[in-house]
């Protein structure tokens, strides 16, 4: 049986739990398909993942998004051939490795002129920006939304979606630096979060209104500011939980605060129909094709050096995407 080299964690723990090993590849069968890895994309749920915070079986080979080429299709695809060019965010894990077999369904043909590495930065993450702006709540021209850590690789997608889209993105982030960088891809206005009360800056900056969305990935770190910086009626997006998670709170704050609504989506949920995933990865690659979006790629690690990316990335020391090279 071929065989390909992985990434593998036997037991949640650290960075230094992975190791590298070859593994059983095989054929794909009845609706799968097979795809040899040019890139693969690195998320903070791969950390969620490797640390225990969500429990897979282990062994385990974590990754959720990657881009390459097409190598063999199982009985009943019809969207995928074997040489297409394809990506994808998908469950199950399982992107850390040089091939692997996996469900057709969220793999999507990707357009000649998006390279591989733009690909792998790009699904999940992007895919995350549609569901925000275009899935969770109303949002139109106008509006204003909260996005917490907007220099990462999330958050400066969304600082262009929300540009091309005309909707008023404020961003925090933390340093100069990194507000600097939000700034320069669409945000309206950028707060450092270390400088001072975010919170009293974003009530400032809105005329004490509030914002329409807040759209927050850190979780424990922010949620009560986030909260706080809603107006009346107003939707609280929690979509991480980079500092960790969110402790139980007493919905009654929701009626104190104006009414306010809360969720908590996954992208995994809004995929999970093939034909909705394959309909929003064609969105998300219009947006690509027409330059209103670009991805930016800071952090490049070979596949071997997955436990310094994910060192790098749990301490917050990467801005826009990082992606791994099997």
């Amino acid at each position: 049986m071929a065989t390909t080299r992985a990434a593998v964690i036997e037991a949640p723990g650290g960075p230094e739990a992975f190791r590298i090993a070859e593994r059983p590849l095989g054929e794909p069968g009845p609706g799968e398909v097979r795809i040899r890895h040019h890139a693969i994309g690195l998320n903070f749920i791969d950390i969620y993942q490797r640390s225990g915070t969500y429990p897979l079986p282990m062994p385990a080979v974590l990754g959720m998004e990657a881009a390459g080429v097409v190598e063999a299709v199982g009985p009943g695809v019809g969207h995928l051939r074997p040489g297409d060019r394809a990506a994808y965010a998908a469950a199950p894990p399982g992107a850390y490795a040089e091939a692997r077999v996996m469900p057709a369904a969220q793999v999507c043909p990707l357009p000649e002129a998006i390279g591989f590495e733009e690909a792998a930065a790009l699904m999940l993450k992007g895919l995350t920006a549609h569901y925000l702006f275009r899935r969770t709540v109303p949002l139109a021209a106008g509006d204003t939304v909260l996005f917490h850590a907007a220099a990462g690789g999330v958050g400066l997608l969304a600082c262009q979606w929300a540009r091309a889209e005309g909707i008023r993105l404020v961003a925090t982030a933390g340093g100069a630096e990194k507000c600097a960088l939000a700034l320069a891809h669409g945000a309206a206005e950028a707060i450092d979060y270390r400088a001072g009360d975010w919170v009293a800056e974003v009530r400032r900056l809105t005329g004490g209104r509030g914002v329409d969305a807040v759209m927050d990935g850190v979780g424990r770190d922010t949620f009560d500011g986030s909260l706080a910086c809603l107006r009346p009626l107003g939707m609280m997006i929690l979509f991480g939980q980079a500092s960790g998670p969110v402790p139980p709170f007493d919905l009654q704050r929701l009626a104190a605060g104006g009414s306010l609504k809360i969720t908590r989506p996954t992208l995994f949920t809004h995929i999970a129909d093939g034909p909705t995933c394959q309909a929003m990865a064609r969105e998300l690659f219009d947006m690509v094709l027409s330059g209103k979006i670009r991805v930016r790629i800071d952090q490049r690690f070979p596949l071997a050096q997955v436990a310094e990316a994910h060192r790098a990335l749990a301490a917050r020391a990467t801005t826009g995407a990082t992606v791994l090279l099997p």
